[in-house]
């Protein structure tokens, strides 16, 4: 994909990254029994695709947009980026024809396209493993996050998901990480947020959930400030788990993580 320039900081929560090589509980002494996933940029690798797909719908509705600026937004709901980066709003006739659009070259020219990021369905079967409850936390809309999770590798996995249709306003507002809570049935002290981009951080923080978040997104340490521990990608996680907020009770420190076993088919 097309190379583009680094996304811009964002002020985020009051999380702060803790690294002390060891095995460790959040502040607040809860014991984490369920992990909130973003999919987008964290599980599979679409963040430049979605910033094509948005500039490439501007563009044929004669709207020119700053492909940076965009690709700086991404990570935020549709309804957010819109006027980010255009004097128009997803609600207007224009910017309703622009989002559709938007949608259709998506799923159609870059779904296809897409890879997951390395060892994404490791992860997820490292967690379920420790017993934790998963739910997908995403601001993709339910018909562009079944084919994301199913790049992923490990949608079969998840517990439930919630996408921007199960919210009222989309990330950094915390409404999909409030929704992904219920669906967990945990509440906020009781689940950690990873996410890849500032905006993650900012709606788990503002829903009183603390973040990993990882680097393959694009941004760096200092774009994610505010996110409890930062490490490059879900491969990164996976290797450093038993040292990270999500060992848990069933960390095996000698333990080398399986490839994920899907369940064998009913008849």
């Amino acid at each position: 994909m097309v190379s583009i320039a680094g996304p811009r900081p964002i002020e985020t929560g009051t999380y702060r990254a803790r690294r002390r090589g060891t095995n460790r509980a959040l502040s607040n002494g809860k014991v984490i029994s369920a992990v909130l996933l973003d999919v987008d940029g964290t599980l599979v690798d679409s963040n430049d695709a979605h910033a094509h797909a948005w500039v490439s719908a501007f563009a044929e509705a004669g709207v020119n947009v700053d492909i940076d600026h965009v690709r700086r937004c991404i990570g935020m709901g549709g309804d957010k980026l819109m006027p980010e980066v255009s004097n128009l709003h997803e609600d207007d006739p224009l910017g309703k024809k622009i989002a559709a659009r938007r949608g259709e070259i998506f799923l159609k020219e870059w779904i296809p396209r897409l890879k997951p990021q390395r060892n994404a369905d490791r992860l997820l079967a490292a967690l379920k493993d420790r017993g934790f409850t998963l739910v997908a936390a995403s601001s993709a809309k339910r018909k562009e996050l079944k084919p994301l999770l199913e790049i992923a590798g490990g949608a079969w996995l998840l517990d439930d998901q919630t996408s921007s249709d199960d919210a009222e306003e989309s990330k950094p507002e915390p409404d999909i990480i409030h929704a992904a809570l219920e669906k967990a049935g945990v509440q906020p002290g009781e689940a950690i947020m990873i996410g890849d981009t500032p905006y993650d951080v900012e709606a788990a923080s503002r829903a009183g959930v603390a973040t990993i978040a990882f680097r393959c997104g694009g941004w760096n340490d200092e774009q994610l400030r505010g996110a409890f521990d930062i490490y490059d990608g879900p491969w990164d996680l996976l290797a450093r788990i038993n040292t990270s907020p999500l060992a848990g009770d069933g960390s095996r420190p000698n333990a080398k993580p399986s490839a994920p076993k899907r369940p064998a088919a009913t008849p």
